[in-house]
């Protein structure tokens, strides 16, 4: 299962759920919510998601270290400042923010449970790599970042 690691960039990985949630949602039956709710509720993801996920790029950029999410062995610094002071992951929390607005947009319980296999996948298949790539990297300093802040949120 190690070949799967670090292969499926993650916003390459947000699309393709997204489109798997549309194409459920198309064929199985819908929430009763209303148009108002659903299109709120994505209006909201799309101003906070991206939002929160440009911030962790930014910081990154700042701190002068790559964005690339299949590198994360060429990190030069661990950014533990501004967003990265309340989730170790900004970038793929505001994918999951973008997901779950997407999901209640389309009112659809089936569409709403690939959440979960999102997370399940990041964790599995990019998170643990980059975190014993920075491990590795960082040592200590990094073990104490992750006991100070959560991975999501």
């Amino acid at each position: 299962m190690t070949r799967l690691e670090l292969k499926l960039p993650p916003l390459l990985l947000m699309l393709l759920i997204g489109l798997l949630m549309w194409g459920l949602a198309s064929i199985t039956p819908a929430l009763a919510l209303s148009n108002a709710m659903r299109l709120s509720a994505l209006v909201v993801a799309c101003l906070i998601g991206p939002a929160i996920l440009v911030s962790g790029a930014l910081a990154f950029r700042q701190a002068q270290t790559t964005v690339n999410p299949t590198t994360p062995e060429a990190s030069r610094q661990l950014v533990v400042r501004g967003i990265y002071r309340r989730s170790r992951n900004p970038m793929y929390l505001g994918m999951l923010v973008l997901l779950i607005g997407w999901g209640v947009y389309l009112a659809s319980p089936a569409a709403l449970a690939m959440i979960p296999l999102f997370m399940l996948y990041l964790n599995r298949f990019q998170i643990a790599p980059e975190e014993r790539a920075l491990r590795a990297r960082f040592g200590y300093d990094f073990d104490r970042y992750c006991q100070r802040v959560r991975r999501w949120i």
